[in-house]
């Protein structure tokens, strides 16, 4: 009798335990290429806002990025990316949705119009979001680093090319997105989920840099200038760390001001340091290389073993460790 007794004490206190216990909300990110995750072997410096996106919130959030290089609302829904991700989604997740670049090329597997099919994938995607539970977000395009009349800004996108390198550039940012910007603002008020203007944020910011400083955002580097690129590359589209580093910390502001349930996540480090290339740092001694003396810099460390670093004299070092990190 003492027994079954005992049983019932202790898996009580195991569900309780359970259900004390946070459980993480999912942020699904879900677009393209300057979204994506990318391949970081052999130092290859390009990189996606979702990729960084992590870095600015809580343990309490898991991104899982499903975003890809090349894809269109389209084509994403085309080749089961989508259903793949909604076969994942709990309720309570958000999903955040981001098409347009891709949309607008001429390819009849990936493109859409403005106002009829484009809207309509859009549309699909909130509603089937919603059936699961999930709290879609919609975003339109980042901008494209074009300070010329560029008649192939569009296409040079899958070239990872500038092919308007010829044409002298002016002073003003070009936009080049025209009314696929419209449809995810549009869908967003028709179907009342949250809208966030990424082209205004990311157009603030390369205007604000000016033609010659916005490349520093981009995989933008002349021959010899980065040891994974050898020959160079003029990319006016994809960004490099410090570019999607950016973008991601920019958005995640504006995100959580159009969506107000997620400021509680919110957070911001100095520095962060993640072994798979999402955040600022692959090596914890390079972040503390770069920590300024004197003053307090807090560094968020990625899971994985890792080396104590060296902490210079004068250096004022506090290191948060995410699930998995340790010495």
């Amino acid at each position: 009798m003492k027994r079954i007794q005992w049983f019932f004490v202790v898996a009580a206190l195991f569900l309780l335990v359970v259900a004390g216990k946070k459980q993480p909300v999912t942020f699904f990110m879900v677009g393209d290429s300057t979204m994506a995750n990318k391949d970081v072997s052999e130092g290859k410096p390009e990189r996606g806002w979702g990729m960084m996106f992590a870095n600015f919130f809580t343990e309490d959030v898991v991104v899982d990025n499903h975003a890809r290089n090349g894809r269109s609302s389209k084509s994403f829904i085309d080749e089961g990316l989508w259903q793949n991700v909604l076969d994942k989604i709990k309720p309570g997740d958000y999903v955040f949705i981001q098409f347009g670049h891709n949309d607008e090329k001429n390819d009849p597997h990936r493109h859409t119009d403005p106002g009829t099919t484009f809207d309509e994938n859009l549309r699909r995607m909130v509603k089937e979001a919603k059936a699961k539970g999930a709290n879609p977000v919609l975003l339109n395009s980042v901008v494209r680093r074009i300070f010329n009349d560029s008649k192939t800004a569009v296409a040079d996108d899958d070239l990872r090319a500038n092919s308007s390198s010829t044409l002298q550039e002016g002073d003003s940012l070009v936009d080049t997105h025209g009314a696929y910007l419209l449809s995810p603002r549009r869908v967003a008020q028709e179907m009342n989920v949250p809208f966030v203007d990424a082209n205004a944020v990311t157009h603030r910011l390369e205007q604000g840099l000016g033609p010659v400083k916005s490349k520093s955002l981009h995989v933008w580097y002349l021959p010899g200038e980065h040891p994974a690129l050898p020959e160079g590359r003029q990319d006016n589209t994809h960004y490099n760390i410090h570019g999607a580093y950016t973008v991601a910390g920019l958005l995640a502001k504006e995100i959580v001001e159009a969506v107000p349930a997620l400021k509680k996540y919110y957070r911001s480090y100095d520095l962060t340091v993640a072994a798979d290339g999402s955040a600022q740092y692959m090596n914890l001694q390079d972040a503390v290389d770069a920590a300024p003396n004197g003053k307090r810099t807090t560094i968020l460390l990625g899971p994985g073993k890792w080396t104590k670093p060296v902490v210079p004299k004068g250096k004022k070092i506090a290191i948060k460790k995410r699930e998995g990190a340790e010495f």
